[in-house]
């Protein structure tokens, strides 16, 4: 194996900076659901599944007769299915003369750049396992009552009180505290003007990222006029209303195959002549919701002589029983607006974001060492070596993981791009 090109500098002129470090924030790693027992510790490769249970649902009946329904226990899985690593290696005058004293700083960049590629990938979640959302994606949301108001919707739908968390981007953070301390809140003005940061804020832990993902919506949501931004229902999968997971629509964008993207999202229009307007049920009792109907797209989808037919997450029910969702069922004419491409925030309660990073096995023969860095959070392994007789010697830092989003618990927020 040749060795790789090094730039180092001569001893004589080299001297440290002490420069910290360009890093980045860790906010998904170090805020994710860990808690599998003995999963993050034992030794795993890639596809390794852990599956963990989500809390039944059921349905009320109107009188004291039992009327025996069917019980379903209600799953999600996190497979481990990520693997990142960065190696490197020197000559062994290299490593005896540039190199030995400087190893702790080629390790620490080392992790730093893993654990961006972890985070990253884990905020990703915010696109991927959401289909509630706050923000029109051209608003921007930059107040302490945008805040407020995005919480309400989130749990009016039905939300744990507890551990409930949001990330938002750092670009918007600013906007956010100053419009705080227009207000007369003594105590919290206090520390958000010492600290410049949100924290806690209506019972909800709230977190900065420079790492939030951007989607990048089809054709119809980025259109400038509202009426292109519009679908119009023709037809459903399921003229029942029992299990609704397609849609065919029609579209001013006639033949186009970037007509709609996969994580797209949309809102039934409210006011449509004719149709009622359709509300989400709360999750639990099946309740009336102030909550629209919003939808995310699965899969991309092409226009072709001003129709396009997509493909949904949840299926909607507007049938009486313990999968309702919706008050009424999905007609032909009613409206789904949908919205343009954006940076994705995320609210999620109840520890619903989870992230494992097994222990990855020993490298016998060679020094190996798994840890958990605790700047970002990320746990890796690294191990060294030499090649015999080849006067070269590598280091690797690697690391395997898998996250999931429960998206019940999950509300995406759009900040403009």
């Amino acid at each position: 194996m040749p060795l790789p090109t090094n730039i180092l500098q001569t001893v004589q002129t080299y001297q440290d900076s002490a420069l910290a470090y360009l890093d980045n924030l860790y906010c998904f790693i170090n805020t994710a659901n860990k808690k599998f027992k003995d999963f993050e510790n034992k030794e795993a490769n890639l596809g390794d599944t852990v599956t963990f249970d989500l809390p039944p649902k059921f349905a009320t009946a109107d009188t004291l007769v039992a009327s025996f329904q069917g019980s379903q226990q209600r799953v999600q899985s996190l497979t481990v299915n990520m693997a990142k690593n960065v190696s490197y290696a020197f000559s062994n005058q290299q490593f005896v003369f540039n190199v030995r004293e400087y190893m702790e700083k080629f390790g620490k960049s080392a992790v730093r750049q893993l654990a961006t590629t972890v985070e990253a990938d884990v905020a990703k979640l915010a696109e991927t396992n959401t289909y509630r959302f706050y923000g029109d994606g051209t608003t921007a949301i930059n107040s302490f009552q945008s805040l407020a108001t995005a919480l309400a919707y989130y749990r009016n739908y039905g939300a744990v009180q507890e551990n409930v968390r949001g990330y938002i981007s750092d670009i918007s953070e600013p906007s956010i505290v100053g419009s705080g301390l227009t207000q007369f809140v003594q105590d919290r003005n206090e520390e958000i003007a010492y600290s410049w940061k949100i924290g806690r804020f209506s019972d909800t832990e709230w977190h900065r990222s420079n790492l939030l993902p951007v989607h990048t919506s089809g054709t119809v949501g980025n259109a400038a006029a509202t009426a292109d931004r519009t679908l119009t229902v023709v037809s459903t999968n399921d003229g029942t209303g029992a299990n609704i997971t397609q849609i065919v629509c029609t579209t001013t964008d006639a033949n186009d195959v970037n007509a709609i993207k996969a994580y797209d999202l949309g809102q039934f229009i409210d006011g449509v002549s004719g149709k009622p307007d359709v509300r989400f049920m709360t999750f639990i009792g099946q309740e009336l919701s102030a909550n629209p109907c919003q939808i995310a797209v699965t899969a991309n989808a092409t226009s072709a002589a001003g129709s396009v037919t997509i493909n949904i997450t949840p299926a909607l029910c507007s049938v009486s029983g313990q999968n309702q969702n919706i008050n009424t069922n999905i007609v032909a004419g009613m409206k789904i607006l949908m919205m343009p491409s954006h940076r994705c925030g995320l609210i999620q309660g109840g520890g619903a974001l989870y992230l494992a990073m097994p222990r990855l096995p020993e490298e016998t023969p060679f020094p190996t060492a798994n840890k958990s860095d605790a700047e970002s959070g990320v746990s890796l392994r690294m191990y060294y070596g030499s090649l015999f007789g080849q006067n070269q010697r590598g280091f690797v830092n690697d690391v395997i993981w898998g996250k999931t989003l429960v998206p019940e618990y999950a509300m995406r927020l759009l900040f403009p791009l």
